[in-house]
Parts: C-alpha cells; sequence; structure tokens
C-alpha cells in the first residue's frame, strides 16, 4: 500500500514541513499531540482484521510495579509513592508477528512518516529495534485489563488506536508530575493522585487517531476496559541510535519470549 492509502494526507500531510513544525509545536506545547482521522477507513479496517488474526499468538500476562518502574526501594516502606504497586494486565503480539504488506509495516517503514517523527519530536534520527519483538506491536485490553499508572523511560511514545470499547480504557495523565533529569521524583504529587485526592486529565481518541505523547515526566494510565468489546492499540516504537535491542530480560517480561 502506498502511503496515501494509509494515512489521510489531505487532513494530515506529513510530507509537509509546515504541518510537522506545526505538530511539533502542539507537542512541546502540550506534552501530546492527537491526530484523528490520520488512518484512512479502509487501512483501518485492515488493521482490525490483521489484529484480530493475530490474537491466537498473544501473550497475555499481568504484573505489579511501581509507577517509577523501579524495584522496590528498601528505603521507603511498601506504602511509600515509590513503592506502592499497581497491576497491568494486557496482552500483546510482537513485530515479528505483524507482515511485511501490513499497512502497520508499511506505515512504520514509509520516509515521509519517519521524516515526520524527527521533525515533531526534534530527534536527528530514528531507528528500527534491533531485535524481532519490538518495533511494532498491537496491545490487546480485555474486560478488566488496564495499563497501571506509570512514567515511560522513553522520551515519546507513538500509538495508534485500532479498536474502541464501549466504556472503560480511558486514557488518563497528568503533566509534568515528576522531572526524571533532575531528580525531583515528586513523591507527594504522585501519593495524591494515587490516593485520589487529584483529577487527571483524560485522552479522548477515536479509532484511526495517532498519537504522539511524551510520558517521561507525565504519568499515565489506561483505566480498565468495562466491555465486551477488545481495546487494540498500535505501539510504534522507535530509537534514537541504530542497533538498539530490548533486553532480554524485558522481552521475556513484556512477550514471553526472546525471539
Amino acid at each position: 500500500m502506498a502511503l496515501n492509502d494509509i494515512v489521510d494526507l489531505a487532513r494530515h500531510p506529513v510530507d509537509d514541513p509546515a504541518f510537522g513544525a506545526a505538530c511539533r509545536e502542539r507537542l512541546d506545547r502540550d506534552g501530546v499531540l492527537v491526530l484523528s482521522d490520520f488512518i484512512t477507513p479502509d487501512a483501518l479496517q485492515e488493521m482490525r482484521r490483521e489484529g484480530e488474526a493475530g490474537r491466537a499468538r498473544t501473550y497475555f500476562c499481568a504484573q505489579s510495579h511501581s509507577v517509577y518502574l523501579t524495584p522496590e526501594d528498601p528505603r521507603f516502606p511498601p506504602d511509600h509513592p515509590a513503592n506502592r504497586q499497581v497491576v497491568s494486565s494486557k496482552g500483546c503480539i510482537c513485530d515479528d508477528v505483524i507482515a511485511p504488506n501490513s499497512p502497520l509495516r508499511q506505515l512504520y517503514d514509509a520516509p515521509a512518516f519517519r521524516d515526520f517523527v524527527k521533525r515533531v519530536t526534534g530527534q536527528a534520527e530514528v531507528h528500527p529495534y534491533a531485535d524481532p519483538l519490538s518495533s511494532i506491536n498491537i496491545h490487546y485490553a480485555e474486560r478488566g485489563q488496564e495499563l497501571g499508572w506509570h512514567f515511560d523511560n522513553s522520551s515519546f511514545a507513538i500509538t495508534l488506536l485500532i479498536q474502541k470499547p464501549e466504556a472503560g480504557s480511558r486514557f488518563e495523565f497528568l503533566r509534568d508530575l515528576r522531572d526524571a533529569d533532575a531528580g525531583e521524583l515528586n513523591y507527594d504529587g504522585v501519593r495524591a493522585l494515587l490516593d485520589g485526592a487529584v483529577a487527571p486529565d483524560v485522552l479522548s481518541m477515536e479509532p484511526g487517531t495517532l498519537v504522539l505523547f511524551r510520558g517521561r515526566n507525565s504519568i499515565h494510565r489506561v483505566s480498565p476496559n468495562e466491555s465486551d468489546t477488545t481495546r487494540m492499540l498500535a505501539v510504534l516504537a522507535y530509537n534514537a541510535e541504530p542497533g538498539v535491542a530490548l533486553s532480554e530480560s524485558a522481552r521475556m517480561t513484556f512477550y514471553g519470549r526472546l525471539r
């Protein structure tokens, strides 16, 4: 498929430097860029078919973790924000399940799309993962499954909503709750959020929406799916340098296999 068969280029001219500059301004200002109706209806239908076909190879797991995604800190009690556990439960298929002719693969590999990602994020380069699992993933959340509160380790994330449940699965976030580079972890702010004393923002999106999100300092989660329709979300992951692979321990944790 050509890029214009996948992306609504009339609405989102990713090959136009002026459009990319405007998107970067929005991402820098808001910490998130939401591009509704980014994917054409035919390409979205094909992505949904691919997602359904891949479910037989889905690896489901449930994990407890801190919002900082760090090991337990013995300096603090278990109920301290550094150690309080939240739950993430989801299914996932990996890059090696995504077909060469998939519109997801065609989008991920398209030079114009990669140039757009560089322009919007300010990255000098973007490269796929060196391991065979991590570049393109499709995540599944069935009834009751969720993504717990956390900060990302990476500077930005790119997601594409393929299928939306009738209820639940809300993307919730609080922008700039910490400053990781300065070592300011803001335990008090995290405690207030976990205790329900602070209401998060909710990001509304429909299938076909592309989102670029800066989650390193903005805490976020996806609330539990409250319907029988599976949430399907594609994650398009790039690296600033070539040859980077997700660690073997991370691959076993997230995917249940190394290759």
